[in-house]
């Protein structure tokens, strides 16, 4: 489907032209302007009343989009893994409410826990769910080949800084790629209820509409176990410390 986002021009049975000026990807409501009209009229993408400006119908139920940008995240640095940045690496975990991912890329050393920020290098899908964008002067729907090309005009400096090899990382991440893309992304948040650690990676969808994950399970990452043992086993928080 084509990406949604302010800006979009789509077509209404009965208005005509109009522009998106506000999106929720998560509910499907939109607010568009049409003509001249001072005031913003209120949408749902359900209504088959309002297509793309070229005819093509939104079935936004059917095949919603993605409501955050971690399957992007991922495709982008397996291609930049095989380009020979392999020091880069995806941190991801719900927000308190649970509605929302962030996601923190990183560069330089894999330390999971003191990983080292970048600003306009972290984020969240709340934000993503009303503009479809990750902020590097990309345009929403880019190909991975154009996302990749824009971190790298938006920060190369940062960029730079993950030109090196990290093969076990790097092995295991396209495993995963190759596991969960298009549909699914993971987190590396934990149920530590029991007080044990859980055995394979968490899964999230990426959508609405997908069914739970029933694939193989997945390890955690290179150096995960690690953080775990010994005496920072009780020192390493449930809620990231980095505040953003």
């Amino acid at each position: 489907m084509k990406p949604l986002a302010p800006g979009t021009v789509i077509f209404h049975r009965y208005r005509g032209y109009g522009v998106i000026t506000a999106v929720n990807l998560m509910t499907g409501w939109v607010s568009a302007r049409f003509g001249s009209e001072g005031r913003t009229l209120d949408l749902n993408l359900s209504c088959d009343q309002v297509q793309h400006a070229d005819g093509e119908p939104i079935h936004f139920r059917v095949a919603p989009p993605d409501r955050m940008p971690h399957g992007r995240l991922m495709a982008m640095m397996r291609s930049l893994h095989q380009a020979g940045y392999q020091r880069l690496y995806l941190y991801s975990w719900p927000k308190p409410s649970g509605l929302h991912w962030r996601w923190h890329l990183f560069t330089g050393k894999r330390d999971w826990y003191r990983r080292s920020l970048r600003e306009g290098w972290y984020g969240s899908g709340a934000e993503y769910n009303l503009n479809p964008v990750l902020g590097w002067g990309d345009s929403p729907g880019d190909s991975v080949t154009e996302l990749c090309s824009a971190l790298a005009r938006f920060d190369p400096q940062g960029l730079a800084q993950a030109l090196g090899r990290d093969e076990d990382h790097a092995r295991w991440f396209a495993d995963v790629c190759d596991a969960l893309l298009p549909n699914y992304a993971y987190s590396l948040s934990m149920d530590r209820s029991n007080g044990a650690i859980p055995e394979s990676l968490p899964i999230i969808p990426l959508r609405a509409n997908v069914p739970a994950y029933t694939g193989p399970a997945l390890p955690w990452p290179p150096g995960w176990a690690a953080l775990w043992s010994g005496s920072r086993h009780h020192l390493m928080p449930m809620i990231d410390p980095i505040r953003y």
